[in-house]
Parts: structure tokens; C-alpha cells; sequence
């Protein structure tokens, strides 16, 4: 299997907290109660994990669990510390309101990080690797769909055609909608071809809305993206 992931050096395995995805998607726990709900893709964020023990139905898949999940915990440990230092010296580019200071930042990755791990032991089934723009799943087999830090984010390495045809996979595997946060590419600019996507999904009568809210770490990330089928 792990033929069809990337090489665990090429792997940079960060992730958010529960908490976090709450807020940046402006979720609620009681309105995906009773939903089936994918976070593609997921890394070492704890959504899963928490969202689990909340009693909601919720999957992860990423092109990282190819690898198995104790080498993903170690590597994921390193790359937050490499992390952490880049934020230090790279201050004026984030926000720190949600997060107190760097070290606030830490506990926040490593708690997720240290969540997603355990879960990834305990139901192994829940983290699905896959590889975009395909997945393994049926037609609308998720009612949800959340995507962070991915699609837009790479913008200068994904080009546009990856962007619409990672979209219109994660629109099949939803049966409602689709959420993908943020808005902006890692330079904090508006992703170039945002506006000729939302075209295109319109086109396809899809009702799309840009959607502020209330977290923003990196600058200028602090709206999301909601797809209604």
C-alpha cells in the first residue's frame, strides 16, 4: 500500500485540534449529530479523534496513512518542532489572538497531534489513505465534507485543473455539502483562480458562499468556503 503515498520525509504531518476545526468551519456539534462526516484531508489533526468521543460519525483520510500510524507520530513530533521555530521567526505573518504565543501554539498541535495518534491505534479503520484528486468512496457517502489547509493553500504548487478536479470528487462523496478553509495561499493572497472556480461551480448549480470567521492564525485566513449540492 504505501506505494501509492509520498515518502515519509516528503510528508510534513501537522495537524489542528477539534476545537480549532469548530471554529475555522464555524461548526457546531449538535448540527453533525446524526451525520456521516469526512475531514479529507485530515493529517494529524485531532477533528476525528474528539469528534469520536463526541459521538459524532466522523472519517479521516489523508495520503499520509499510507504510513503507519506509529511512524507518523514520531515524524509528526519533529515536524513540530521544525514548525515552531519557522513561526518564531516568522512572527509578523500570523495572528496570535486565538493562540496566546508560540508555546500556546505548541500545546495546541501537539494535543492534536498526540489524539490523532492514539485513535489512529485505536480505530484504524477511521484513516483511510487516499491519494487526490481520487477517493475511495461511494456517491454521497458523506453528508459532510471538510477540507483545511490543502486545496488553495497550495496554490502555487497545485494548479487550477487539481483544484477543480479534487472538488468535484469531494462534491460526488457528499450528499450536502462541502467545506474548505482557508481562502488564501500561503502567502496570505487571495488563491488567483478562486473566483473562476466559484464560477464554475455555480455554472454547475451549486450554491457557493465565502464565509467569514471567527479564527484567523495565518493573516488573512479567516473566511471559508461553504459548496451546498
Amino acid at each position: 500500500m504505501q506505494k501509492a503515498g509520498l515518502d515519509l520525509e516528503r510528508i510534513v504531518f501537522i495537524g489542528r485540534t477539534f476545537e480549532e476545526y469548530r471554529t475555522m468551519f464555524s461548526l457546531s456539534v449538535d448540527e453533525l449529530k446524526g451525520k456521516k462526516v469526512l475531514d479529507c484531508p485530515a493529517g494529524a489533526c485531532s477533528f476525528t479523534a474528539v469528534g469520536r468521543e463526541k459521538g459524532l460519525d466522523v472519517t479521516a483520510c489523508d495520503i499520509a496513512y499510507y504510513h503507519p500510524g506509529e511512524a507518523l507520530a514520531e515524524k509528526g513530533k519533529k515536524d513540530l518542532e521544525h514548525a515552531m521555530v519557522s513561526v518564531e521567526k516568522a512572527k509578523a505573518q500570523y495572528v496570535f489572538e486565538y493562540f496566546h504565543d508560540v508555546a500556546d501554539l505548541a500545546r495546541h498541535r501537539t494535543r492534536a497531534l498526540t489524539n490523532c495518534a492514539k485513535d489512529m491505534k485505536k480505530n484504524p479503520d477511521r484513516y483511510v489513505p487516499v491519494t487526490l484528486p481520487k477517493l475511495p468512496f461511494e456517491d454521497g457517502q458523506f453528508d459532510v465534507i471538510l477540507s483545511a489547509h490543502f486545496l488553495f493553500t497550495y496554490g502555487g504548487r497545485l494548479d487550477k485543473q487539481f483544484h477543480l478536479d479534487t472538488i468535484k470528487e469531494l462534491l460526488r462523496a457528499a450528499k450536502e455539502e462541502i467545506r474548505i478553509f482557508p481562502l488564501v495561499d500561503l502567502s496570505g493572497n487571495r488563491y488567483e483562480h478562486l473566483d473562476e472556480i466559484i464560477e464554475n461551480l455555480k455554472e454547475q448549480g451549486h450554491q457557493v458562499e465565502e464565509i467569514r470567521v471567527p479564527y484567523e492564525f495565518q493573516r488573512n485566513a479567516n473566511t471559508m468556503m461553504k459548496i451546498l449540492k
